[in-house]
């Protein structure tokens, strides 16, 4: 199978994930909330046809805990680097070295991210013309990248975890002479106020939106109204 589908994670264990939700959540509803993006996340790739889709997590002892968690048909690999850079630098690597020729990697906290445009990254890779691909995020960062062939320049001399990783990823690609193709923004789920905006997404939809537990958990939290089943 040509394409490869990876989702990063970090492992949810409380206290080390989604910290920044706390208040207004505490520590152990933070985690909780992860642990249903996860799988939420997982379930919904498995659903793009025509790839196979992989866990790159950390730390490297904690591959046990995902697999209790994730009861997917999913390729496990382990993070390596010591920045996010080098860590999205090794997992093109090792899967293109592996025989993939298309490698999509995605974040683990857009839970109601489209389907819809994972299929358009690898489309997207299927242009010759183009060398990568981003999602961009609200933030400034982005929750998707994709590429045929490692490309380290991209991600080198990035701020990391500030407003400016995009534009100046895109300035790397310039310089660089790489052409790069952006998909339609969407956002993570990072503070309060993108929780806010992830339960009002929620309370618009019918059903549970494709995202049954962090649905059911928000709403057992009283941050989104129940579920609203169609007719």
């Amino acid at each position: 199978m040509p394409n490869a589908l990876v989702i990063v994670a970090k492992a949810p264990v409380v206290g080390q994930v989604k910290t920044r939700l706390c208040p207004p959540l505490s520590a152990a509803e933070a985690t909780e909330l992860f642990r249903c993006f996860l799988v939420d996340t997982v379930a919904r790739a498995c659903t793009v046809p025509e790839v196979q889709v992989c866990l790159a997590f950390t730390p490297a002892d904690s591959e046990e805990l995902f697999r209790a968690l994730l009861p997917f048909p999913l390729r496990y690999l382990t993070q390596r680097g010591n920045s996010l850079g080098e860590r999205l630098v090794n997992i093109f690597a090792d899967l293109l070295k592996g025989g993939f020729s298309r490698v999509v990697i995605m974040d683990s906290d857009s839970p109601t991210l489209p389907t819809s445009y994972l299929q358009e990254a690898f489309a997207v890779l299927g242009d010759l013309k183009q060398d990568a691909v981003f999602g961009p995020c609200s933030d400034g960062g982005y929750y998707l990248v994709g590429a045929r062939a490692v490309h380290p320049e991209l991600f080198a001399n990035i701020t990391w975890s500030t407003s400016t990783v995009l534009s100046e990823t895109l300035d790397q690609a310039r310089h660089h002479n790489l052409n790069v193709a952006l998909l339609p923004p969407w956002y993570d789920v990072d503070n309060g106020a993108d929780l806010q905006k992830l339960a009002v997404e929620l309370g618009r939809l019918d059903g549970n939106a494709g995202v049954p537990r962090t649905r059911a958990f928000l709403t057992q939290l009283g941050l989104c109204p129940a579920e609203r089943r169609s007719s």
